[in-house]
């Protein structure tokens, strides 16, 4: 399997490490960090498929999508945008109820 064919949150094997992805050609490590994967890379998937009904994906799949960002943008602003941050964490989780 390829990258490209998981969606983002998705947990996968590579090289022998757990990843999960966070977009379109990167990925977290369990064990810490961030790494680019090649697209002729091929993964095993670690995930069951994510999909129920007509497509529409499960709650919990789309909230652990949302938490594998959501670390990465904490990371990444800075201390004036926190309140923000979180105010549109907020609404977003919201929305999704």
């Amino acid at each position: 399997m390829k990258l490209q064919h998981l969606p983002l949150g998705a947990r996968f094997e590579y090289e022998g490490l757990v990843y999960v992805k966070t977009g379109p050609l990167t990925a977290s490590s369990e064990a810490g960090g961030q790494r680019i994967i090649p697209r002729h890379a091929v993964l095993r998937s670690l995930e069951v498929p994510v999909t129920e009904g007509k497509g529409r994906l499960e709650g919990a799949v789309v909230r652990k999508a949302f938490n594998v960002f959501f670390e990465t943008c904490d990371r990444l602003v800075g201390e004036a945008g926190q309140a923000e941050l979180e105010q549109a964490r907020q609404r977003f989780l919201k929305a999704i109820e």
